[in-house]
């Protein structure tokens, strides 16, 4: 079955332009200029993949973000004309999957979607290898992609679960920034890149609101990042 993908633009030439593109690519579509509108369809109507704009015009594109991650993991890609650093990790912090500056070519377009619905088809058959006794009330949900702590779930996004796996699936071992971009993210490693700090930042900050013990996420100087459990 061809994966849906909803487009929220107010854009209605470039909204046209891309719901053609990927039409011809065999995707089922669905659009919406409104953001109001867009959210609906976002909670209301399954969707694979969701392509979102943050500059619309009766409510800002990251505020529903914001909204739709209280209810939905559906992987997010945002569009903008804003290419600040500071507006890409707003979207990330946010909870966005990925970021698209415009304008942009369609091929360049392509290859973010095909590369986000992998991960997604990925993610739906993560291995997730036993805690250690103390953390074993740490429930991996693959079909999901969320983790839950005592029955309690973290509402991760798609990007801030396969990072959780990645880490948990090399407990103890130092892994590097251009290795987690590579596994996690899918993109080469950039120095003006945060993308990956701030899924960091956001998963700790998720797993400390559930309450979660026995887990921490370390900074490994020079390197990245590596997953400690105690116990382990």
């Amino acid at each position: 079955m061809p994966a849906r993908i909803l487009i929220i633009e107010d854009d209605v030439e470039l909204c046209t332009h891309l719901s053609n593109h990927l039409s011809r690519r065999g995707f089922t579509l669905n659009s919406s200029h409104r953001g109001d509108q867009g959210l609906a369809l976002a909670l209301h109507s399954p969707v694979e993949l969701i392509l979102l704009d943050i500059m619309l015009p009766n409510e800002s594109g990251l505020n529903i973000l914001a909204r739709l991650r209280h209810e939905r993991g559906t992987p997010v890609i945002l569009m903008s004309a804003l290419g600040a650093e500071q507006d890409r990790i707003t979207g990330f912090s946010q909870g966005a999957d990925d970021y698209l500056p415009k304008p942009f070519s369609l091929a360049e377009l392509d290859v973010r979607i095909d590369a986000l619905l992998r991960r997604v088809a990925i993610d739906c058959g993560t291995r997730t290898p036993p805690l250690p006794a103390r953390a074993s009330a740490l429930e991996f949900d693959s079909y999901g992609r969320d983790v839950r702590w005592n029955g309690v779930a973290a509402g991760l996004t798609s990007s801030e679960f396969r990072l959780l796996c990645t880490l948990h699936e090399h407990t103890g071992e130092a892994l590097t920034k251009a290795f987690l971009y590579q596994h996690v993210l899918h993109r080469p490693y950039t120095r003006l890149d945060r993308g990956l700090d701030v899924h960091v930042c956001n998963l700790r900050r998720k797993l400390a609101a559930i309450d979660v013990q026995g887990l921490r996420i370390d900074a490994v100087r020079y390197q990245g990042y590596v997953l400690m459990c105690e116990g382990a």
